[in-house]
């Protein structure tokens, strides 16, 4: 570290210095002073910041915020690619910055709203697909923001969110030119090319403020870069939980990064007993997390137990399947030392935030669909690395990537401890990305001809890179769809959008989920709750269920006995392997409305109990779109069909339940408790005393009495589908 902190020599106020000090920043890190010394709160500049994993980027976007508050006015928004991200960011900024009055607000759902609200923040903390939604919705208070913070902006190369990045920046920078923007990346060899389209001034800094060894492991010894070797005592006949204990019994943490969900608990599991021994008397502490984490789940799953009983020896698993309550608790242990060893994906590494120690890398390698087995990417592997040595806590940290064999050890140094980032590369000409942003683009008029659209994705990363020859042709391609399909039409060479085209760019889907849900609703057929779950199942917007080889035959069984109802053509009803994926994934939320225990439906479907919250919501958003589409096109009786059937897909229960869910504190176990009881209605509830409601199992009196304060003051009228 270096000196004493004194912004007021790079333009800071007084105020600011203070607000710094307050929450316990008394020097500053060199990333940070290079970033005042080239002007970060003198100048109106824009930065991209490319720098090592917690080498204090955030800082510099926090003192460029708070700049903001205290002496120019305006909104900061400050954005970032996961949800979790999000909340993390919240949880910090707003404990660290509400006693000098910061307004912190965070949105990431629900992207059919210009949500008015948040107006009243000072810094918003989105999702990039928020953004993306907000500025599709034309938020009114959009026009004050000052200043946009663009965290993990390297994630332009990631092909899944690296175009909905783009397009935000792009379209936030074409809607106010003197926007100003700071963007945050981790070390990689083009942020100088990043940092020239974003029009920026570049800090790059390979500062760290705790040094890191890198190094490879074969045999028992681990090969560090700078050439020391650690030998590693045998304990566990597990290599990598061998390097777990040794730096568990020295005082420091672990993290373990596999490449499957059951890697991170088998290895979870084996190595408990040993970390176990290590632990100093915390047997109570971890008692107490081991419940919580159980207690996280109204309906706790084999996963949910298998979790807790780890966590009872100072050892987890973390991964997408597990849910965010959960992951929350176990990183918030770890952080304050009570969990030793955390084992998780390497998939989720980029959303866990969490340094230790040593890192140790047992799988570098994992499968992509279509691709096959294939070698994780430099950046990854460097930023997986980039957590080792807490600051404060370790006078360094170590990763350490585990080789099968003697080839292996050398391909090891040479790709990944010697070797550099890849080169960030723009995934904007994906068709199905470019479809969804080109809608959004016409529909909220942003774009008024094809002339204006190539001049807007003339702005883009991609064109910055490549040029503009390929987008055009994937281009004239899109607009073609769009306008076959009714979501846009010609005239005087002009480009407008219907009211199909402007909903569905509302409703935040791709263009070719509402022409799939259209075509399915206009089916003349009668609509079951298998054949509505069908048609959002099969969209590109829905999460998809991988068909194992157990799950052919009862598949093709489920396909054959609904063949007759689903809503697509006759000519593409083939058990197809798709087809067959759709169907599980149908089958999924079937047993879940028909109340199937949640430990049984991830049990019989291979999932995680995370998998299934993301598929119930990503199916209540799917049912919502599917309603509103109804309503473009006058279906009043599928309207009809959707609205209860969206609420058995929110609760997990069957149509008899649907009135008693509508009751706060009221979920799918206690409404059937409820109905098992007697109490099959609000009617029934309203005849009640509470101390009879109070005898239902799970409901306590508490409750009863609440729920009974709630009927007596409900209305008469209720929802027609109760």
């Amino acid at each position: 570290m270096t000196g004493k902190i004194d912004l007021g020599a790079y333009g800071g106020s007084l105020s600011l210095t203070k607000a710094l000090s307050s929450v316990g920043i008394k020097e500053l890190y060199p990333p940070q002073t290079l970033a005042l010394e080239a002007g970060l709160l003198k100048r109106r500049d824009s930065f991209v910041v490319a720098a090592p994993t917690a080498s204090g980027k955030t800082l510099i976007a926090e003192m460029a915020s708070l700049k903001v508050f205290f002496e120019t006015g305006g909104k900061v928004i400050y954005l970032v690619p996961l949800r979790a991200l999000a909340r993390e960011k919240y949880e910090d900024f707003s404990n660290k910055y509400r006693e000098i009055g910061l307004r912190v607000m965070q949105s990431t759902g629900d992207y059919d709203g210009a949500e008015p609200w948040l107006y009243k923040g000072d810094l918003i903390i989105v999702t990039n697909e928020k953004m993306d939604s907000l500025i599709r919705h034309r938020a009114s208070w959009l026009r004050d923001i000052s200043l946009v913070v663009a965290d993990e902006i390297h994630l332009l190369g990631d092909p899944h969110r690296g175009p909905t990045l783009e397009i935000v920046l792009a379209r936030l920078r074409s809607m106010n030119p003197d926007l100003r923007l700071i963007a945050l990346s981790a070390t990689i060899p083009n942020a100088k090319e990043i940092s020239g389209w974003l029009e920026t001034r570049l800090i790059h800094s390979d500062w760290r403020p705790v040094p890191l060894r890198e190094g490879v492991y074969f045999n028992g010894a681990a090969i560090f870069n700078e050439g020391t070797i650690r030998w590693i005592p045998e304990v566990s006949n597990f290599d990598a939980v061998d390097l777990a204990l040794e730096t568990i019994k020295e005082g420091g943490q672990a993290l373990i990064f596999v490449n499957t969900r059951k890697s991170t608990e088998a290895v979870a599991q084996k190595s408990g007993k040993y970390v176990s021994a290590l632990l100093s008397v915390q047997t109570e502490s971890l008692e107490k997390l081991s419940a919580q984490v159980l207690g996280a789940s109204p309906e706790p799953t084999k996963i949910c137990k298998k979790l807790a009983d780890c966590v009872i020896s100072g050892a987890a698993f973390h991964h997408a399947g597990i849910n965010y309550s959960q992951r929350k608790l176990i990183e918030d242990a770890f952080r304050i030392n009570k969990i030793k060893l955390i084992v998780a994906t390497t998939t989720l590494a980029m959303g866990l935030n969490l340094p230790s120690r040593r890192v140790i890398i047992r799988d570098w390698w994992r499968y992509e669909s279509g691709v096959g087995i294939k070698s994780i990417p430099t950046i990854e592997i460097k930023q997986m690395a980039g957590r080792a040595g807490r600051p404060g806590f370790d006078e360094y940290g170590e990763s350490v990537i585990i080789a099968r064999n003697k080839r292996d050890e050398s391909y090891l140094f040479k790709n990944y401890i010697k070797g550099k980032p890849e080169k960030i590369d723009s995934q904007l000409a994906n068709e199905s990305a470019l479809r969804t942003h080109i809608l959004a683009s016409i529909a909220g008029a942003f774009t008024r001809n094809r002339a204006e659209l190539m001049d807007f994705l003339g702005s883009t990363f991609f064109a910055y890179q490549k040029g503009t020859v390929s987008l055009s042709v994937i281009t004239d391609g899109i607009i073609e769809f769009l306008e076959e399909e009714g979501m846009i039409v010609s005239k005087r060479s002009n480009l407008l959008a219907t009211r199909f085209g402007h909903r569905v760019s509302e409703l935040y889907i791709d263009p070719l989920t509402g022409v799939l849900i259209r075509d399915a609703l206009s089916e003349p057929k009668e609509k079951d709750a298998f054949s509505l779950l069908h048609m959002i199942a099969r969209t590109p917007d829905m999460m998809v269920l991988h068909m194992r080889k157990k799950d052919y035959d009862e598949m093709l069984d489920v396909f054959y006995a609904h063949a007759a109802s689903l809503l697509i053509p006759e000519e593409e009803k083939y058990p197809t392997d798709e087809i067959l994926s759709e169907i599980k994934t149908t089958s999924t939320l079937m047993q879940w409305i028909l109340e199937t225990p949640e430990d049984k439906i991830v049990g019989h479907f291979s999932i995680g109990p995370g998998d299934l919250r993301t598929l119930v919501e990503l199916s209540d958003w799917l049912l919502y779109s599917a309603s509103e589409i109804a309503r473009i096109f006058n279906l009043r009786e599928t309207v009809k069909d959707l609205s209860p059937l969206r609420v058995r897909v929110e609760y997990g229960v069957r149509e008899e339940l649907l009135e008693l869910v509508s009751l706060r504190g009221i979920g799918r176990v206690r409404a059937r408790n409820l109905y098992n009881s007697g109490f099959k209605g609000i009617k029934n509830i309203k005849e009640a005393t509470a101390e009879e409601l109070s005898k239902v199992p799970t409901l306590g009196k508490a409750l009863a009495e609440d729920i009974k304060r709630q009927v007596t003051s409900m209305q008469e009228s209720m929802p027609k589908y109760f």
